[in-house]
């Protein structure tokens, strides 16, 4: 069974070989999405206390070594600099030219060719504005968080044009949702601020086909009927501290795939035992009839020595027999 194959049956629920640790993707990305700046400058290649400035304006600072960096300076913080600013082209060949750089570069074609959409919406409005102006901003001025918002999603919609036209399969969102124990907004703005701008994006890839892996930290019980509804194909990283997995798999049995759900901290401290032990329930908790890529609940700087205790256990008990039903051990 190909990689590709294997994939879409843990997608679909319908009797895998065995527990993969992602979608296999061979990625594309625009300048920028990883908060770059137009000269390439941006967060993996910027010094401990270095500073850049990516292709919104943003003035970032970066202070700790393998963590992103913060932004030092907001170029929409004030209402009233959304009038003069000066938005991003997606068809800039500065930015949109690194799609098709990337997609040349394929050349393993047992993988998905897959798009990123990092900050997907309210992050990136972070980014901009800062996290607690915009917060009061949906309340004191909500028509200038509603036309960022639209402005900023038709910048992403340019983008998914060069996806498509190069003949995208899937796309990762990556959108912070939760804290540890609850969702970051409520329903009510979520409904009225984001869900239109999310559909209006989601339904371009969704009429073409495109499998969709959402990438949100934190707390997201509550939101879960709703990323089924728009789409959502995968759910990542569950992380494993701030929801109850066992309601989680229970609500998205069949219904939507689960990716993550390790404890971080646990492959982080090892030993290697926990590691094994941690691997094994999540697998058992998570992947009993597919459903579910096993990996991390967080990316840190893990020991590679711990990575691999993780990885051989998923090849070790992550397998099913031919009725779907998994050999755990």
């Amino acid at each position: 069974m190909t990689k590709r194959e294997n994939a879409l049956r843990i997608l679909r629920f319908d009797r895998p070989d065995h527990v993969m640790t992602g979608l296999p993707g061979h990625w594309m990305a625009y300048r920028g999405c990883n908060h770059e700046g137009y000269d390439g400058i941006g967060d993996d290649n910027v010094p401990v206390d270095g500073s850049w400035t990516d292709i919104w304006g943003t003035v970032w600072e970066k202070k700790q070594k393998g963590v992103m960096g913060f932004p030092a300076w907001l170029p929409l913080a004030e209402v009233e600099s959304l009038r003069s600013f000066r938005w991003p082209s997606p068809d800039d060949e500065r930015i949109c030219g690194l799609i098709y750089t990337m997609a040349e570069a394929r050349s393993d074609m047992d993988t998905f060719l897959t798009g990123s959409h990092r900050n997907l919406l309210l992050e990136k409005a972070e980014q901009l504005v800062g996290m607690e102006n915009l917060f009061t901003y949906f309340y004191t001025e909500p028509n200038f968080v509603k036309e960022l918002f639209h402005h900023y999603m038709d910048f992403q919609l340019g983008i998914a044009r060069h996806y498509i036209k190069l003949g995208v399969e899937a796309i990762q969102f990556s959108e912070d949702l939760g804290t540890q124990k609850s969702l970051i907004v409520g329903p009510e703005i979520m409904e009225e601020f984001m869900l239109p701008e999310y559909e209006r994006l989601f339904r371009v890839y969704r009429e073409k086909g495109v499998l969709l892996e959402l990438h949100s930290c934190g707390h997201v019980e509550p939101i879960l009927p709703l990323l089924m509804e728009l789409g959502i194909d995968v759910l990542n990283p569950i992380q494993a501290t701030a929801n109850n997995l066992d309601n989680i798999r229970a609500t998205t049995q069949g219904r939507m795939a689960l990716h993550g759900g390790v404890r971080s901290d646990i492959v982080l401290d090892g030993p290697a035992e926990r590691i094994v032990e941690e691997t094994r329930r999540r697998i058992a908790q998570l992947g009993s009839a597919g459903g579910y890529f096993c990996s991390v609940d967080q990316h840190l700087d893990f020991p590679p020595e711990h990575v691999d205790v993780m990885n051989r256990t998923i090849q070790q008990f992550g397998c099913y027999d031919a009725d779907g039903r998994l050999y755990i051990g």
